[in-house]
């Protein structure tokens, strides 16, 4: 038997990083640029700041902007998925 609380919970919390990716690409491709959801640096430094993200402009490196537009589509898409499928478990 599984904690109806932790389906709920999974399943809002997937929506909530849905819409937050999914303003993330919306803004990216309107304003031409993107910040990204990795730092360059560890970890750590990316848990304790969030203006150390590299931001990827369109016009001066259109590669890393595209790859970051693709990553963050496939992350909200993921979880927009996950939020309507819930956290499923075979055989039960």
């Amino acid at each position: 038997m599984t904690n109806p609380f932790l389906d709920v919970g999974f399943r809002v919390m997937a929506f909530g990083f849905g819409v937050y990716t999914c303003r993330q690409v919306w803004f990216g491709y309107v304003e031409r640029k993107i910040t990204s959801v990795k730092s360059n640096t560890g970890i750590l430094d990316w848990l304790l700041d969030w203006s150390a993200r590299p931001v990827f402009c369109r016009d001066t490196a259109p590669v890393q902007y595209w790859m970051e537009m693709g990553l963050q589509t496939f992350a909200m898409v993921a979880c927009f998925i996950s939020a309507i499928v819930g956290w499923w478990q075979p055989g039960t």
